[in-house]
């Protein structure tokens, strides 16, 4: 032994112990060149003698990292030293060592399945040979070891990239073991955030890849010589969202795994380092602690990037395909999966994901543009073909049980929460547990998305346009399935204009004592409404839809939605509403707000082409617009025996109510969507608009009480009558009898119109109205045509009026009977004095100057004079008039 230390000294050599001093443990190794290695891997390796050899270490190699193997081989040296025994010792080191070292390379192919014991016998064992070999080749081998390091981190940098899609914690900690071992965990660290860029880049050029040349069917090489941004263009509308999903499911794997590492790191930090002794010195500690330092903070700033990466591949997919013209369905879909990967990068690194939802705005304010277009469009088909007929729907049924609703009460599109989740599992307190928590051992989040549509199966359409005619069962029957509603579309409402209550909050002995003019002879409770108001409904909730997933977008979204309200309102009225003669009436049937309103719709939204006349309209604008539709020809208004067509007027007003009614209940959840600055938008919209829907019961159905009554022949009935007699009659004139048989038949076909269509309370109050004030004025107007009339007349006209109220009141029940004053305050004037008289003309504008001026001429001779007349007359032609 003093021989060889003596003979190492010679040649200027450090003692073995000296030289592990100053090598890493890598450096320490004897491990088979590049060469060798590659020889090993070509020919069959027997396990089993492998296992002999590493068997034959002595058990005192693994016992501790202190340990002197140097001292303990050289102590077992005999006195006196044979070359060829020496020789013979040193092989079988050195076979030991080659056996050891293979058996851990070979490992980094299968996965890192070594045994703890090996590494540990590499370094123990390298001193020894070191020792027996440094006087012999040190400059071949240090060759070979700095080819074997470079073999070994090579094999090290591929098992490292392994773990950035399919993370494994078993696998993870033999790379990280390695990475120490050689004093490489900040470039094990360098290297992993470069495999997590190229993983990124590499899987998502696969996907979209393998999507494009499979819709391309043929062998085409050149889409894999394209970047990345060039080939999204080329995936088809078919293949989108199948590749969208994929696309998201690998970068979920990548972020999942990355995740999965700082978990891993964490739990290791929080691991007690040892106590510094022998085998551990304070430097070594110390540099553990820098490296604990450099992993964090690179791992934290990587998360940044990481997520910038998915985002930057993300939008270059999304801006890739035009997408304005997908199913609704699909749309949605890929809204869907934007708003979860959202959620994902909310929950990875606390980003807002601007990038992500700038691109998917720029494809929805294109996408939404071009449907509400087309919906428009559609709606206006839809509104010249319908024939306002029933749509049979059940008399429980509300907006909530269509299935375009039921994402208010399920939620049914992912919502980016509301700040980062924790990391790692275990939060103390947390009511939801995060998508990495969720997710993190199996499953994926984007799965369920694309194959767990809604079920679109509803039930709101009455059997055979019927429900039963058990009209109590009806009133009072109760939808108890409502649980997964929204509260906004259960809570009750009240009819600003009738007062009405919904029909299941309603008393019985409230249904029982319905008066005779609620014309309900079909006994159906149901809901008014058309097969085009339906499909506006669902529109909306599509609409909203879209505006609950896309929020950047909720202003223009409830824009939209308000001119399928405005257009159907506007059509509503051109069909059923609009007529010349409102203006004669003097019943103020159109109030300046509804008239406000329908100039607003019919100039921003509705295109009227002008014939003849040189308007320059720009393209642009005229594309905003629709134009103004036209009712359907089968339909036919003019037929006196179905009360002009009652019951398609009322089926086309009473929907648009409806329709109003289910605005109301989306008002709260619409104004919680839009931005803070566009709510007065919101607000005007509810109060000019959507408010003025039941306005309209009063033009259109003027129109049916106009013609339903012939007033024309009750003035010339009138005109007969002598009203200049001396003696008080008894008897009423006949034409009072004809107005109340024309009143009789009125109700008649009223009832008849009840039989296609129930005719609500409200409605069949204003037909009433309308028709008693067109007759009583229709009486004032013939009390006016007198030329001649005593007091005795006067009296006669009195008790006319009487018997047309009594008669009146056993057809209708509407109290106070409209315009009656109106009647009797102008007969009784005929006895007002001069001065009384004058007062009268000032106070009475509801009058027409020509009834107020034959009032006047009635009086000359009896209580008035010629002078007084001229007087009387002078202040009629001062007074300026405007209908009431």
């Amino acid at each position: 032994m003093q021989k060889i230390k003596s003979l190492m000294a010679r040649q200027g050599l450090k003692s073995p112990q000296e030289s592990m001093a100053d090598l890493s443990p890598v450096e320490n190794l004897r491990i088979p060149s590049k060469e060798e290695l590659r020889e090993v891997r070509e020919q069959q390796v027997d396990p089993q003698a492998e296992q002999e050899i590493i068997n034959s270490i002595e058990d005192v190699y693994f016992s501790c990292d202190s340990f002197d193997m140097v001292q303990h081989e050289l102590e077992k040296l005999p006195p006196e030293l044979n070359l060829q025994e020496l020789e013979e010792l040193r092989d079988k080191l050195k076979k030991q060592q080659a056996a050891v070292v293979l058996s851990w390379i070979l490992t980094l192919d299968s996965n890192f399945t070594l045994t703890p014991r090996l590494p540990l016998t590499v370094n123990l064992l390298s001193p020894v040979i070191m020792s027996l070999t440094q006087p012999e080749l040190p400059g071949e081998l240090n060759s070979k070891l700095q080819d074997t390091l470079e073999q070994i981190e090579e094999q090290l940098d591929v098992a490292l990239s392994k773990t950035c899609k399919n993370f494994d914690v078993a696998h993870y900690t033999k790379v990280q073991l390695a990475y120490t071992l050689l004093g490489k965990t900040q470039t094990a660290m360098d290297q992993l955030h470069m495999h997590f860029t190229q993983a990124i880049h590499n899987m998502v050029f696969q996907v979209v890849l393998g999507y494009v040349e499979l819709c391309a069917g043929n062998a085409d090489t050149k889409f894999q010589k394209m970047q990345y941004k060039d080939l999204c263009t080329h995936i088809t509308p078919d293949s989108y969202l199948p590749c969208l999903s994929d696309l998201c499911k690998a970068l979920w794997e990548v972020m999942l795994s990355y995740h999965r590492t700082m978990c891993w790191h964490e739990e290791h930090d929080l691991e007690e380092p040892p106590a510094a002794d022998e085998a551990s010195s304070r430097a070594a500690v110390c540099d553990e602690a820098v490296d604990h330092s450099y992993v964090k903070k690179k791992l934290e700033h990587g998360l940044t990037r990481i997520w910038q990466d998915v985002q930057l591949k993300v939008k270059a997919y999304i801006l890739g395909t035009d997408m304005s013209n997908f199913k609704y369905d699909d749309f949605i879909v890929v809204l869907d999966v934007i708003s979860r990967l959202m959620q994902v990068g909310e929950e990875f690194c606390g980003s807002k994901s601007e990038v992500l939802q700038e691109s998917i705005k720029r494809q929805s304010v294109n996408y939404f543009k071009n449907y509400h277009r087309t919906r428009l469009e559609e709606l206006r088909m839809f509104l010249e073909n319908e024939t306002w007929e029933l749509c049979p729907v059940k008399s429980n049924f509300s907006m909530a049980q269509l299935h375009e609703f039921r994402f208010m009460g399920q939620g049914r599109s992912p919502s980016v929460s509301p700040s980062r989740q924790a990391l790692c599992v275990g939060g103390p307190g947390q009511e939801e547990p995060s998508l990495f928590q969720q997710f993190s051992q199996e499953g994926n989040p984007f799965e369920r998305l694309i194959h767990n549509q809604e079920d679109d199966t509803e039930d709101v359409l009455a059997s055979n346009g019927y429900e039963s005619d058990e009209l109590d069962k009806n009133i009072y029957q109760e939808y108890d399935s409502d649980s997964d509603v929204a509260d906004e579309l259960k809570q009750d409402y009240v009819d600003e204009q009738t007062g009405d209550v919904p029909l299941k909050s309603a008393s019985r002995d409230t249904a029982r004592s319905r008066k005779k003019s609620d014309y309900n002879l079909n006994k159906s409770t149901a809901p008014i409404l058309t097969n085009t108001t339906l499909n506006v409904i669902r529109l909306v909730g599509k609409y909203i839809q879209m505006m609950n997933i896309l929020k950047p977008i909720s202003f223009d979204v409830i824009h939209c939605v308000s001119q399928l309200f405005d257009y159907y309102l506007y059509a509503v009225y051109t069909f059923f509403g609009r007529n010349d003669m409102y203006e004669s009436s003097g019943l103020g049937l159109i109030s300046s707000r509804l008239r406000t309103t329908l100039n607003r719709i019919q100039e921003s939204l509705i295109d009227l082409e002008v014939v003849g006349e040189s308007v320059v309209v720009s393209s642009e604008d005229r594309k905003e617009k629709v134009p103004s539709p036209h009712l359907s020809q089968v339909v036919d208004l003019s037929n006196c025996r179905t009360l002009y067509g009652l019951a398609q007027r009322v089926v086309a007003t009473e929907s648009l109510v409806f329709l109003a009614e289910q605005f109301d209940f989306l008002q709260t959840h619409l104004d919680s969507m839009m931005p803070p600055a566009k709510k007065p938008f919101l607000q005007q919209f509810y109060s000019q608009t959507v408010s003025t829907a039941s306005e309209l019961r009063k033009p259109i159905y003027w129109i049916v009480a106009a013609k339903a009554i012939d007033y024309e022949q009750m003035l010339l009935l009138m005109s007969g009558v002598k009203w200049d007699i001396r003696e008080i009659m008894s008897q009423h004139n006949v034409y009072v009898d004809v107005l109340l048989k024309e009143f009789e038949e009125f109700n008649r076909r009223l009832g008849e119109a009840s039989r296609q269509v129930r005719i609500p309370l409200a409605v069949s109050n204003v037909l009433w109205e309308h028709c008693i004030r067109l007759a009583n004025r229709t009486l004032v107007e013939g009390y006016a045509n007198v030329k001649k009339c005593s007091n005795e007349g006067r009296a006669l006209m009195q008790l006319d009026f009487q018997q047309f109220l009594t008669k009146l009141e056993k057809l209708s029940d509407l109290r106070p009977v409209p315009d009656k004053e109106f009647v009797e305050t102008y007969i009784k004037a005929y006895y007002l004095t001069e001065n009384d008289m004058e007062q009268f003309i000032k106070n009475h504008r509801e009058y027409s100057m020509k009834q107020l001026a034959n009032l006047v001429n009635a009086c000359l001779g009896s209580h008035i004079n010629k002078k007084a007349r001229q007087k009387l007359l002078a202040a009629i032609d001062d007074i300026d008039r405007p209908r009431r």
